[in-house]
């Protein structure tokens, strides 16, 4: 039986709280790689989502990156003046600016990404690779319940 404290779980049990430590002991594996490479935890992520898709709206970049729509702004002035990404016009909506890798932006995810797979080989090997996938697959579809009832809750409201 877990203890509450109050109305709460004991912080070792709550799931928030055990996020966060979980995320900060892997980062601090990461961190060091992203500062030999000169570049920000956001503009990592920013870079990683804009790999994913060969152009990408802000807005999208700002959902799948987990930033706030001002922050993907300030990340997106600073990579592209650092030559990473540029924005080009959609061309399915010319009103409309997209973001996409440049050749050194390429070149730069092909130097560091070996060194950040090894990082997670790692992590993985600590942790198990079944245990890791099993994780990751929890999380998604924690996330996708959590939407799911979210927009049911929504469609309901009158």
């Amino acid at each position: 039986m877990v203890k509450k404290t109050a109305q709460y779980e004991l912080t070792s049990r709550s799931l928030p709280i055990s996020l966060l430590q979980t995320r900060e002991l892997i980062m601090e594996d990461v961190r060091p790689m992203l500062v030999r490479h000169n570049v920000t935890e956001q503009q990592w992520r920013v870079l990683r989502v804009i790999s994913e898709d060969v152009r990408i709206d802000a807005s999208t970049i700002a959902a799948r990156a987990c930033l706030l729509a001002p922050s993907v702004t300030r990340i997106v002035r600073a990579l592209t003046a650092r030559g990473l990404i540029s924005p080009v016009k959609d061309v399915a909506d010319k009103r409309r600016m997209v973001l996409q890798l440049t050749a050194d932006g390429e070149q730069f995810l092909k130097r560091v990404s070996p060194e950040s797979a090894a990082i997670f080989d790692r992590l993985r090997r600590i942790v198990g690779a079944d245990r890791w996938e099993q994780l990751t697959t929890l999380l998604s579809d924690i996330r996708d319940d959590i939407e799911a009832a979210e927009r049911n809750q929504c469609a309901k409201k009158p």
